[in-house]
């Protein structure tokens, strides 16, 4: 968390976010009014957080990571773009720390290169047009940030994609998996293309894919930036 949401969270009158993630910062809303939801219900949270602030509430949105990757500062941004009365809205959207960038402190370097992140959830994207991401940033050698990557229904996806990839990149290729990163029981593997499926994964799981460059040294997987040593 970056000591920006630190300050905001403080200053807020109300938390509005998903039930686990406003669970994570119990500690920093003892003394405020607490709105949260569950899975598939952003529109309510974000509806409702609009509908405080026209109150004159001072309101926290609380996202995972960074809320402009895969958060909610687009679903925000929208309504109060949409919504007739709302243009009064005051909003500062807070930057985070994404999952591609936290997973990569603890792989080492995987990203000092150009990179693509794409989550493999199909609930708002069409697979077809996911699969077809993934294939076009393979062809492009990008190093490739997969989140979402496998859940207890969607595991089927997972496959797909490395059958994908691997027509375009090396078997050997490395990989990074890292679960829970920046929380609890966070653990990190790195292995290779054709074989980072025998690892554990789930939606707490960011996998990072190398380029036609990224090696791995002792602990650390490494994507080169191009300097002559």
């Amino acid at each position: 968390m970056t000591s920006r949401a630190l300050e905001v969270i403080g200053s807020a009158e109300v938390i509005v976010g998903y039930h686990p993630y406003v669970e994570l910062i119990a500690d920093l809303t003892e003394d405020k009014e607490i709105f949260t939801s569950g899975m598939r219900k952003e529109v309510e949270r974000c509806q409702k957080a609009v509908e405080l602030a026209l109150s004159g509430k001072k309101v926290a949105l609380v996202s995972s990571g960074d809320p402009g990757v895969y958060g909610m500062a687009g679903l925000v941004l929208e309504l109060v773009t949409g919504t007739e009365g709302a243009e009064s809205v005051q909003v500062e959207v807070v930057a985070g720390v994404t999952a591609a960038t936290a997973a990569a402190a603890q792989l080492g370097a995987p990203l000092m290169h150009d990179f693509a992140i794409i989550s493999l959830s199909d609930l708002l994207t069409p697979w077809e047009l996911i699969l077809r991401r993934v294939e076009c940033a393979a062809l492009g050698d990008y190093v490739i940030a997969l989140y979402n990557p496998k859940s207890k229904k969607r595991i089927q996806q997972i496959v797909e994609v490395q059958q994908c990839l691997l027509q375009h990149k090396e078997a050997q290729t490395p990989v990074g998996i890292v679960r829970n990163v920046g929380r609890q029981g966070e653990e990190k593997v790195i292995t290779t293309l054709g074989q980072f499926l025998d690892h554990p994964i789930d939606m707490f799981t960011t996998i990072i894919i190398g380029n036609s460059q990224t090696y791995v040294e002792g602990s650390w997987m490494i994507t080169p930036r191009g300097y002559r040593l």
